[in-house]
């Protein structure tokens, strides 16, 4: 509170050598290294270091030359639109849109975002503007805003982590901690599963053993002789479903029985003409 915005950035900035290190152990727990640059001079130094994906930061969208220098050198970028409107994106995105990979993000620039002002309706007006990936640059505490966008379509997650809430620095007391993110990706990733996997309700496998003993067939509901009338007060409704379906009521009403059957038998078409 008692250091201006530059002193603390200066004195929080790391160097070449410390960005390399991080980069090494990075790709030891085989994750990929994205980096936001703030300058034509960042963008330069980060392809040195053999970066291969950016994250354009909202504040930066309005800055066209730098747009054109990531454009130039890096083949995966991904666009936040936190503070921009959409001539701002549109102008961004008309720069970028032919680069390998593109992602465009929604995010709301608040920290901590409350949910009225997180925008899930922008999710699909970015889905059907723009060609490519979208995603979901989540400043909310907890998983529901995520989750939500994820079944919306996004198919990129940022979410901002600390080791402990405790830390040093702007954003800890709003990160997401350890457990919390295991338990975050664990959900990002059921989802993700099961938007991948679309299920037909007319061709489920699964459940045919689970219909047979959970469905209801036609049954005697008393003994009846030859010869007699189906009808309701000699047929009644029990599990399992092995027997004449309960939803062919209307086709059997009134046909006769071929035998004397004992009460809750269980139906076959044999035993009816």
């Amino acid at each position: 509170k008692k250091e201006n915005r530059y002193n603390y950035f200066k004195r929080t900035a790391f160097d070449l050598n410390q960005w390399a290190k991080l980069i090494n152990v990075a790709k030891k727990n085989k994750l990929e290294f994205i980096c936001s640059p703030f300058s034509e001079m960042a963008v330069e130094n980060l392809k040195k270091l053999q970066v291969k994906t950016l994250k354009i930061p909202s504040g930066e969208i309005t800055n066209l030359a730098m747009l054109k220098k990531i454009k130039s050198l890096f083949p995966n970028i991904l666009l936040s639109t936190g503070m921009s409107n959409w001539k701002e994106i549109d102008q961004a995105y008309n720069i970028i849109k032919n680069v390998k990979n593109l992602c465009v993000m929604q995010c709301s620039s608040i920290y901590p975002c409350p949910p009225e002002n997180v925008g899930l309706n922008i999710i699909d007006e970015l889905k059907k503007r723009y060609k490519g990936v979208v995603g979901f640059s989540d400043h909310t505490r907890g998983y529901a805003a995520a989750f939500a966008s994820v079944a919306l379509g996004c198919r990129v997650i940022e979410k901002h982590f600390s080791f402990s809430r405790e830390m040093y620095g702007s954003d800890a007391f709003n990160s997401m901690i350890p457990d919390e993110m295991k338990v975050f990706c664990e959900g990002l990733r059921f989802i993700w599963k099961s938007l991948d996997n679309p299920v037909n309700k007319d061709k489920i496998k699964i459940y045919q053993d689970v219909r047979k003993t959970f469905q209801k067939s036609i049954v005697t509901s008393k003994s009846v002789k030859k010869g007699e009338k189906l009808s309701l007060k000699n047929i009644c409704f029990k599990k399992p479903g092995y027997g004449i379906p309960a939803d062919k009521i209307n086709d059997i009403l009134n046909k006769k029985f071929c035998y004397d059957l004992s009460k809750d038998h269980l139906l076959k078409t044999k035993d009816i003409k």
